[in-house]
């Protein structure tokens, strides 16, 4: 088969992802291996791939690879989560363009529009991840809204409902204005915004005085209940039993003491509104505060507020700003940076509203979640979120699982209209319930709970549920064959921004349902981030579309440039580049492949003597052998502490560098008359074991181009595929001595190629080496650095060699006769340069080590270190001043 110069990604995507889907390579179902599973965090359905998805399924990706290798059952469960306010609101703006408001259609009808929707654009990012060669198997794909799913999420309300853990109360929540919706923490995003901080003054009750109280929400002036000042606060001392007299709407209202107030901000006075503020409320909640809420849903202002009705609330606050102003109560306005939250969704200002809503008690539900992170059960990486998430965990707050939305599961909530309320999966069910505490209605009067339950609470089952929608009704003994076998799962790849609102969620529903954990492991990825460290978005326009990169580097260069540096919890500073080095590389492992397979090999199969293996091949082979096994072990460390990123740098390097730049240039025949010599067979065969190895290794990180050279390397069998070839096994008894010299060689023969390029001598033009020793002790190695050093001979004499170059490698004198090359003066030059640059490290050795409080504090090995280098370092002065005085 003719093979290409150049690696063509396009032609090997194309062909190897449908072939292992074909030959279902991805599909996975219980037997007697150990399993290794990954339930993929599933994306919204309104999604396409982005930067962030790329990184974070990349990761799951290569995980699943190198498990699938190392003989595991890898099953990694794909899904997408139906995300009930960024579909409505899609949903909700394409019927607009047909000009059919939400508000005209019934549920039924609005819920049929959101289906079709899901159906025609629902599955586009599952499309898009399989160009990126995401090994998941498809046919366990899930929808956090199949109906045996949703069914699941049903029976856990009901069944957390019947427990006493769920109750509905009016509580403040994030209130998005355009959604008409509660959301979550999460989904509020806080950006810094100008503002203005008003000084208003309140006039106090029967007086002439004022008390002035700085907000930067004029507006909900309107919804003031009091004031309160801190009671250690003197300026405020006289106040206590007094009113103060809400501007605008002339509201008296007390004067309340508490430690909440910060004296030192703003003038040290706060107004208090129980229902447009968290803290507020609970101040209101603190003294029986009244609340009056001032705003309407949509962000209008109420008639409860007593002014302004009707008016948006941003158009209020400018007004009601000029009005204070014209009353002579505004003593000051400072122009002022704040975070200001705003839904992730509509990106509109998320409003603290005071709303009916259902909450999940998560205090006595939470502590064996805690207690599974914190002691090392789940293991969080990097362990730097453990602090974090115990403190969330040990100030957590009841859980609003209520949303007032239609896509989604709707609340099993069923009320009489007496004030009786049952959860249950249907009307009949609610009415038998009923029945019993009330005998007087009719199955007509039943009423269901409008709201929807919040996504989290489907997608906090999904590693369960996936593989078992039953489990919460029938339990774990009586789990089917797959919960069973795949759960707990082994690792979740997932952002640190919903460690709390999703991970941790998902380990108190695991420990309620199973008693086990979900997951071992919940490797954290940080944020995919422009070179100038802002956060990557389609709106900054500093996002590059990930399917472009691919077409542009190959899938397989984009996911090496997506984790050459992207440590476990750290953001990734992604540029361009990266991709390209990735491209590279490909591009690397292709040509080491053609230089392997245009070797001639000895033609005559059956007289392997006929070539004779050259000596240098021979070490070579030993060499890199003892190599591949040093940096598997180390490799292999790197996967099982989750260095992502320092896993495939060794990779790159173990590629790159030990088998293309020395392993390939030591055993590469000889040219004569411009063409290469033949290869003997046994260096060939065993390039070709080590090429095989090599692309194994490199495998979960490039899947496409190992796939493509795996098969052309040999004929094979059709389902011989290195997507399921064994991963390399460790020697443990590799030579790690050999490996030590074999650098200080390498290092030898770098010099050498140094001196020709400073002298200007020409890499044809063989050299002598000669170095000073009184006996043979390293000549194992010679072969190798002669042929790699390009030199005429190596040798050994015990006294100096005049007018040759000289230099030191590990205490070691060499020299280069160069009689008619060498120029004295500029020999002396470089000699008094180094030997100026190694006085002054002694210098610096010696200033370390006369520090009495290094000396004493620090380890005994650290010492030893220093004292070695000082030891080193004389002996390099020593040899240095003698070369000088030789030329001389």
């Amino acid at each position: 088969m003719e093979i290409g110069k150049t690696y063509n990604p396009i032609e090997a995507e194309s062909k190897w992802y449908p072939f292992w889907i074909k030959n279902n390579f991805f599909k996975s179902t219980p037997d007697n291996r150990n399993p290794y599973t990954i339930v993929m965090p599933p994306p919204n359905v309104t999604g396409v791939l982005h930067m962030g998805h790329m990184l974070n399924y990349t990761i799951q990706d290569v995980l699943i690879r190198r498990a699938r290798m190392l003989g595991f059952n890898a099953c990694w469960v794909p899904g997408t989560d139906h995300a009930s306010i960024a579909t409505e609101a899609k949903v909700v703006a394409l019927l607009k363009e047909q000009g059919i408001n939400k508000t005209d259609l019934s549920r039924e009808e609005f819920l049929k529009h959101a289906w079709n929707w899901k159906e025609k654009y629902g599955g586009i990012i599952l499309e898009q991840l399989k160009k990126l060669g995401a090994s998941c198997d498809w046919d366990r794909t899930r929808f956090t809204m199949d109906e045996d799913l949703s069914e699941a999420v049903i029976d856990t309300f009901i069944d957390l409902y019947n427990k006493g853990h769920i109750y509905r109360g009016v509580r403040m929540v994030n209130w998005d204005p355009q959604s008409l919706t509660a959301v979550s923490d999460e989904e509020v995003i806080y950006k810094e915004s100008n503002g203005k901080l008003v000084y208003v003054k309140y006039k106090i009750k029967d007086s002439n005085d004022f008390i002035t109280i700085a907000t930067t929400r004029p507006e909900t002036i309107l919804g003031d209940t009091s004031v309160c000042v801190n009671p250690n606060d003197e300026r405020y001392s006289h106040l206590i039993g007094k009113f103060a007299i809400v501007p605008i709407v002339n509201r008296i209202v007390p004067i309340i003491f508490d430690d909440y107030v910060d004296s030192s901000f703003g003038s040290g006075a706060l107004k208090v509104t129980p229902a447009h503020d968290i803290n507020d409320f609970k101040l209101g909640k603190k003294h029986n505060l009244p609340s009056i809420d001032a705003l309407t849903p949509e962000g209008k202002i109420s008639e409860t507020a007593g002014a302004y009705v009707g008016f948006d609330r941003f158009a209020c606050r400018k007004q009601i700003i000029i009005d204070l102003e014209k009353q002579g109560l505004v003593e000051k306005i400072e122009e002022i940076k704040n975070k200001v939250g705003y839904s992730e969704r509509t990106n509109v200002v998320i409003e603290p509203r005071l709303s009916m809503q259902w909450f999940l008690k998560m205090e006595n539900i939470s502590k064996p979640a805690t207690d599974a992170v914190v002691n090392g059960d789940v293991k969080l990486i990097p362990e730097k979120f453990i602090n974090t998430y115990k403190h969330w965990m040990e100030n957590i707050h009841d859980w609003c699982i209520s949303r007032q939305l239609w896509w989604g599961q709707r609340i099993p909530a069923w009320y009489d209209g007496h004030g009786n309320t049952v959860a249950a999966k249907t009307k009949e069910e609610a009415f038998k319930l009923l029945k019993t505490k009330n005998s007087n209605f009719k199955i007509e009067d039943l009423k269901q709970d409008e709201d929807i339950l919040d996504t989290w609470f489907s997608s906090w089952l999904w590693p369960i549920t996936v593989f078992d929608p039953k489990i919460i009704t029938n339990g774990w003994n009586k789990a089917n064959v797959d919960l069973k076998y795949y759960y707990p799962t082994n690792d979740l790849v997932t952002a640190p921004e919903i460690l709390f609102f999703w991970v941790a969620r998902m380990i108190i529903c695991g420990k309620e349902y199973t008693g086990l954990k979900p997951f071992n492991n919940v490797y954290l990825t940080g944020i995919v981030r422009d070179h100038q460290g802002r956060k990557m978005s389609k709106s900054l326009g500093n996002s590059p579309e990930p399917l472009d990169l691919i077409s542009k580097y190959g899938a397989d260069g984009v996911r090496v440039g997506m984790l050459l540096c992207s440590p476990a919890g750290n953001d990734l500073m992604f540029d361009e580049n990266y991709c390209e080095q990735g491209r590279n590389f490909a591009n690397k492992v292709w040509n080491a492949f053609r230089l392997i397979n245009n070797f001639e090999v000895d033609s005559l199969k059956l007289n392997e003597n006929k070539i004779q293996q050259p000596q240098s091949s021979k070490i070579a082979i030993t060499w890199f052998e003892n190599k591949l096994n040093e940096q598997l072990e180390i490799i292999n460390t790197h996967y099982n502490k989750y260095r992502m990123s320092d896993a495939l740098m060794s990779t790159y390097k173990l590629v790159w560098d030990d088998f293309c730049a020395w392993y390939l240039e030591a055993i590469k025949p000889d040219f004569v008359d411009g063409k290469s010599l033949p290869i003997d067979k046994i260096t060939f065969d065993a390039t070709i074991h080590f090429l095989e190895s090599l692309l194994k290794i490199i495998h979960p990180w490039m899947p496409f181009i190992t796939e493509e050279i795996w098969h052309l390397l040999k004929n094979r069998e059709e389902k011989d595929c290195i997507i399921i070839a064994k991963w390399p096994t460790i020697k443990n008894n590799f030579d790690r001595k050999q490996l030590v010299e074999f650098e200080i060689s390498k290092e030898l023969i770098t010099m050498v190629r140094n001196i020709r390029a400073q002298k200007k001598l020409s890499p044809k033009e063989k050299l002598d080496l000669v170095e000073k020793t009184a006996e043979n002790n390293s000549a194992s190695l010679n072969s190798i650095i002669i042929k790699l050093a390009n030199l005429n001979s190596y040798s050994y004499s015990n006294i100096k060699i005049d007018g040759a170059y000289g230099f030191v490698i590990n205490n070691s004198e060499f020299y280069i006769p160069l009689t008619n090359n060498l120029n004295t003066e500029d020999e002396l030059k470089r000699l008094n340069k180094e030997l100026d640059y190694n006085k002054g490290f002694l210098k610096s050795i010696l200033i370390k080590l006369s520090n009495e409080k290094f000396v004493s504090n620090a380890k005994t090995e650290v010492i030893e270190t220093e004292r070695k280098k000082e030891s080193d370092t004389l002996n390099k002065i020593k040899t240095i001043e003698e070369q000088i005085n030789n030329l001389k």
